[in-house]
C-alpha cells in the first residue's frame, strides 16, 4: 500500500471524525440526547482525560496528557512511514493509518476546541467563540457514539450487582476512536499476516 493511499485513508477518517464533532459541538447542549435505534444514540458528553474518562491530577495533567498524545503521533507516523518503505503488509499499513487518524483526531480536540469553542454546559457552543471554555492543549474530547445494548436493573438472583441499574456497553465514544480500536482490532486478528515471520 502506496504512502498517497494510506494518507487518503487518515484524510477521509480525520474528515468524518472532525465534521461529526463540529455538527455536535454546535447543535448539542453537553449531555443532549437523541434515540435513534434503541440500542443506539447519540449523546453528546465531553472528555477530559484518557479512555474511560482517567485523567492525570493537578492543574497541568492535561497538557501532560495531550502533550504524550502528539509525542505518540509522532511515533506512529514513523511507524507508518517505515512500514510503507519496507514494504510491509497491507493489513499493518491500513491498521497504523487507522490508529494514526483516530490518535490525530483527538489530538485536534485536545489541542484547538478549548480555544476554538465556548462551552457547551447548558447551551449550544458556537464555534470560533469570543470567549473560548479554555486554553490551547486543554481541549476536551467530544464523544457522541453510544449504543446502550442493555440498560435495566438487574434481576435480585443475579450475582454482586442483582437489584442494581446494569448497562451493557455504556461507554461514549467518537469516530476517531473507532479508528483506533478497529486498528488494534485488526492488528490482534490479523496478527500473522501484519508481522510475517522470517522463513
Amino acid at each position: 500500500m502506496s504512502l498517497k493511499k494510506a494518507s487518503l485513508l487518515i484524510l477521509l477518517i480525520l474528515l468524518v471524525d472532525q465534521v461529526s464533532k463540529i455538527y455536535i459541538k454546535t447543535h448539542f447542549m453537553l449531555g443532549q440526547e437523541i434515540d435513534v435505534l434503541g440500542w443506539f444514540r447519540i449523546l453528546f458528553v465531553e472528555n477530559e482525560g484518557m479512555a474511560w474518562g482517567a485523567k492525570i491530577p493537578g492543574s497541568y495533567g492535561k497538557v501532560i496528557l495531550t502533550s504524550f498524545r502528539i509525542v505518540a503521533v509522532g511515533l506512529i507516523s514513523y511507524w507508518l512511514w517505515d512500514s510503507i518503505r519496507k514494504k510491509s503488509p497491507r493489513i499493518l499499513i491500513i491498521s497504523v493509518s487507522l490508529i494514526l487518524a483516530g490518535a490525530f483526531g483527538n489530538i485536534i480536540d485536545s489541542v484547538f476546541y478549548g480555544v476554538i469553542f465556548d462551552s457547551s454546559l447548558g447551551q449550544i457552543a458556537t464555534l470560533f467563540a469570543d470567549e473560548p471554555y479554555g486554553e490551547l492543549l486543554k481541549g476536551k474530547v467530544v464523544d457522541m457514539l453510544y449504543f446502550p445494548m442493555y440498560s435495566d436493573i438487574l434481576p435480585s438472583w443475579v450475582p454482586l450487582w442483582g437489584g442494581e441499574h446494569f448497562v451493557f456497553f455504556a461507554p461514549v465514544f467518537n469516530i476517531a476512536d473507532t479508528a483506533i480500536s478497529t486498528g488494534f482490532g485488526l492488528l490482534v486478528v490479523f496478527n500473522k499476516k501484519a508481522f510475517p515471520k522470517d522463513k
